[in-house]
């Protein structure tokens, strides 16, 4: 792990280093679409912006999806993905007074993250713990926000709950299982690969493919994480509890290869449920969906999810970094992702 370090630069020596390199999306379609270019930064800030020189950026499986041209969310083309990094603060507005210059960081943007500088309303930057390297604050900031909303906001999941992960390898179910195993919850996560087993059970949980799963009379769970879509959603509510909720996060299973396979990502689309109301107060069971970026733009849950990051230390959690690429490799790290090779998270390095 690398050590922390701490780096001073001066706001006047800043202002003149604003080249910047960023990954582009310009055309949809398979990993070698991203485009590497170079470009000049903003050259001044508002008053309650920050300049950060990036050294490490965040991978989504948003991001994968947004490349495809699938994500609906995503803003018009040209335009530069990515939600979050971590790095040191080159500049600050004349009113920002929770950071300062040469202070390490994290931090979370509604796009624009694969950028080797970024500009960024200052309360958007955290202070990296001294505990936690670069590549580590880089892999916390969406995966805190979303296991944290699914798991805490929406499911309320408490001491002795039952609950299955069933993308427990990856980023967010990393963190999850975290977080499951401090508030002292009954966890099996699954897996893809019997070899991230041991990753899994490194976390107190139990492993189990998901073939070993659907084979299984496992049920009556309390909360169950839904990354899949499609038809897993019906036959995961129906492994519910009373009163237990799933909660949905995206359609993992219509994605295959890295590119665009319009049929099944039709058929998980099609094969998604419909709940009627009036059937559900015969089963006293919840369904949630849940988009971190909508939490993201909207301020005044931002303004509540800032204030949770102080649990990261306080739950000690550490992320799992899988794998770290240049941002010149940026195609082959989306790639490990869509091949289901990854675990954890997956960054790109600007230095």
């Amino acid at each position: 792990m690398m050590q922390p370090t701490q780096v001073h630069q001066t706001a006047d020596q800043a202002v003149k280093n604003l080249e910047r390199t960023q990954v582009w999306i310009r055309k949809f379609g398979a990993p070698e679409k991203l485009s590497v270019e170079n470009s000049k930064a903003a050259s001044s800030l508002a008053p309650n912006e920050v300049r950060i020189d990036v050294h490490f950026s965040g991978i989504n499986f948003a991001d994968l999806i947004m490349r495809m041209g699938l994500y609906k969310d995503a803003p018009a083309r040209p335009f530069v993905p990515g939600y979050e990094f971590s790095g040191v603060v080159l500049e600050i507005g004349t009113a920002v007074t929770n950071v300062k210059v040469g202070d390490r960081v994290y931090a979370g943007s509604v796009f624009g993250g694969y950028s080797s500088q970024m500009v960024i309303p200052s309360q958007l930057a955290l202070p990296l713990p001294d505990s936690m390297s670069f590549e580590e604050g880089a892999a916390i900031p969406v995966a805190f926000i979303t296991a944290h909303a699914a798991l805490f906001d929406m499911a309320r999941v408490r001491k002795g709950d039952k609950v299955m992960i069933d993308c427990a390898t990856g980023g967010v179910g990393t963190l999850a299982l975290q977080m499951l195993k401090f508030v002292g919850a009954d966890t099996i996560g699954l897996t893809s690969s019997d070899s991230k087993k041991a990753l899994i059970e490194s976390y107190g949980a139990r492993a189990m493919s998901h073939d070993e799963f659907w084979a299984s009379k496992e049920d009556r769970f309390d909360f169950i994480l839904n990354s899949q879509g499609g038809s897993t959603i019906r036959a995961h509510y129906n492994r519910l509890g009373p009163t237990g909720r799933v909660v949905c996060l995206g359609i993992s299973s219509g994605i295959e290869g890295g590119t665009r396979k319009l049929g099944k990502i039709l058929k998980t689309v099609l094969t998604m449920p419909k709940f009627n109301i009036i059937g559900m107060f015969d089963q006293n069971r919840g369904i949630y969906a849940l988009n971190a970026l909508r939490l993201m733009e909207d301020q005044e849950a931002l303004t509540k999810i800032l204030k949770q990051f102080k649990l990261v230390e306080e739950m000690k959690l550490k992320p799992h970094v899988g794998a770290v690429y240049s941002y010149k490799e940026v195609a082959l790290a989306h790639k490990l992702i869509s091949d289901r090779k990854a675990t954890g998270k997956i960054l790109l390095s600007w230095k």
